[in-house]
């Protein structure tokens, strides 16, 4: 085996995982949303968020996760085969496309931009003190 076609099964495999654990993570969100499980980070005084609402957050957070192994797919790939500046090209374009969706899915989860410090009083905070 060499090693393009080594990478090209390492960049596979990741491509598939980031799939599974989109596919995975709506199957498993929405018995969680139904049974009422409510997602980490939010305010200690808030209310229960609805069923939906819940399950468009557990939803997000797979949705992220999966985008985050997909591009490390094309990373693997493009810049370990094809480093053409063509080749590049659409992986930056590609990389600034989902950043973009994970950007805007991390302020629809959390109500917060990502480089943002969590509000005080938060119940992830309350369950480490």
């Amino acid at each position: 085996m060499d090693f393009r076609s080594i990478i090209e099964a390492v960049g596979g495999f990741m491509d598939f995982a980031g799939v599974a654990v989109i596919v995975v993570g709506a199957l498993v969100s929405l018995p969680m949303a139904l049974r009422g499980v409510q997602p980490r980070g939010l305010p200690v005084d808030s209310e229960p968020l609805s069923k939906y609402r819940s399950y468009r957050q557990l939803l997000g957070r797979s949705i992220l996760l999966g985008l985050e192994l997909l591009v490390a797919a094309d990373i693997i790939r493009t810049v370990a085969i094809t480093p053409t500046f063509e080749s590049v090209a659409v992986l930056a374009i590609i990389v600034l496309i989902r950043t973009f969706l994970s950007f805007s899915l991390e302020l629809e989860i959390t109500g917060r931009w990502p480089w943002q410090k969590p509000s005080s009083g938060s119940r992830a905070e309350a369950g480490a003190a």
